[in-house]
């Protein structure tokens, strides 16, 4: 088993208590065919009322030569923590970091925020690479 190179990953083992503006990324091993995050936690703001959001937020991505490390996706994340941002612009948001950092063939987010007066919003943003 060969192991690629990670000596440019500046989040992974170490203690970085803030959150980070861009995902990292690692050499995606030989067949993979996807990748899937979940996270139940994501935390965001009203733009409007300012108050908390909770959302729950797929990422799944059809990896080419990289893949996005886990630990500086969960620091990104927490960035939208204290940003006033709709669901909508989120997802798109989340599928942009992605699609810049990683590049792959294909990724969606599906972002699901609780209810809040009775509604659930459901975004889904696509990006295919040409």
């Amino acid at each position: 088993m060969e192991l690629t190179e990670t000596s440019h990953l500046t989040i992974l083992g170490k203690t970085v208590r803030h959150p980070v503006e861009h995902v990292e990324v690692f050499d995606a091993p030989a067949n993979v065919s996807s990748v899937r995050f979940t996270n139940d936690e994501l935390n965001s703001m009203c733009p409007v009322t300012e108050q908390p959001d909770l959302a729950h937020v797929v990422i799944e991505y059809v990896p080419d030569a990289l893949c996005v490390e886990s630990k500086s996706l969960k620091l990104y994340l927490w960035g939208f923590r204290d940003r006033a941002v709709f669901a909508e612009a989120m997802a798109a948001e989340i599928a942009g970091e992605i699609m810049l950092t990683a590049k792959p063939h294909r990724v969606r987010v599906t972002l699901t925020q609780r209810p809040r007066g009775g509604i659930e919003v459901q975004a889904v943003s696509e990006i295919e690479r040409d």
